[in-house]
């Protein structure tokens, strides 16, 4: 991991393409500005994990089988 200090309105480029840019620091909270190509995708880490923990805990529901014959019979109606 690369650690750098940055105060506001300076900058880091990652690969000439990615720029993430320091807007202000209030408070003990970092605003960062990044520009990046559309391509690239930039997600919160909180979210990653979220999202992962909530697919674990339905890889492990159980579901009543007659409850997806009932969401089959519905498909079919369509």
């Amino acid at each position: 991991m690369l650690i750098l200090a940055r105060k506001e309105e300076e900058s880091i480029v990652i690969s000439d393409n990615i720029i993430i840019k320091v807007i202000s620091v209030e408070k003990g909270v970092v605003k960062l500005g990044i520009d990046a190509p559309r391509e690239i995708s930039i997600l919160r880490s909180e979210l990653i994990q979220a999202v992962q923990e909530s697919n674990k805990e339905a890889s492990n529901m159980r579901v009543d089988a007659s409850v997806l014959g009932d969401f089959a019979g519905i498909l079919k109606k369509k």
